[in-house]
């Protein structure tokens, strides 16, 4: 069975019809990085699809937005005691960059005419979900997220930022905070992707102090 999704995929693998599981081969769309569709699933639950690796990683992206004194983005998770950067998966038939510009508004409600991309990182940086926190009908076939991590930075205003952008808000709360420290904030199991995003894009910053001049300046227990 051959199924076309937004017309970039030319082969179907194989097809279940309980949940329309699909694997597919290769884009047609060469402009994509290496390896975002390759041996991709797709599944279509209630009507709604969702890409999974079968390696178990879903694709996503994350977004580092700065200001000009080089601060951080750092956003509170609704109804949460949690801090994060911009994420979110990408989409099927979506480049890493268009998953940026939409996750860049439905999370934070700033359009493309506000940032300027910086940098972003060369591969994949993945990380583990704990089983505990994995639903439990993927596990065993899920286990954790691959990221592509954008550098942004605002050229609009402060006020340009709107987390009530969409019906189903991510954060409550932002503040700008300093470049390294969300790394010993963030939740454990995010940290070294966070640590590895910030320090690969730190190269496209003049005047970035290294981590680790961070933390003898900083105390973990000073954060």
């Amino acid at each position: 069975m051959v199924l076309f999704i937004n017309n970039i995929f030319s082969e179907t693998v194989s097809c279940r019809l309980e949940k329309t599981v699909c694997l597919f081969r290769r884009p047609q769309d060469l402009s994509k990085p290496p390896n975002l569709w390759e041996n991709c699933t797709i599944e279509f639950n209630e009507g709604r699809p969702r890409v999974r690796q079968r390696e178990g990683y879903r694709p996503n992206v994350g977004i580092i937005l700065i200001n000009e004194r080089n601060e951080v983005f750092w956003g509170k998770r609704v109804r949460e005691h949690s801090w994060q950067f911009p994420q979110g998966g990408i989409k099927p038939g979506e480049s890493p960059e268009t998953a940026m510009y939409r996750e860049l508004y439905e999370e934070v409600g700033l359009l493309p005419q506000h940032v300027k991309i910086i940098g972003r990182t060369r591969d994949w940086l993945h990380y583990d979900v704990p089983v505990r926190w994995v639903r439990r009908e993927w596990r065993g076939s899920y286990r954790g997220q691959k990221q592509i991590w954008y550098l942004l930075r605002l050229v609009g205003r402060d006020s340009d930022v709107n987390l009530r952008a969409c019906h189903h808000p991510e954060f409550d709360g932002w503040r700008w905070h300093q470049y390294w420290a969300p790394v010993d904030e963030v939740i454990d199991f995010k940290r070294g992707v966070y640590l590895g995003a910030l320090t690969e894009l730190s190269r496209f910053l003049r005047g970035i102090e290294s981590y680790e001049e961070f933390i003898r300046r900083n105390p973990i227990e000073n954060l």
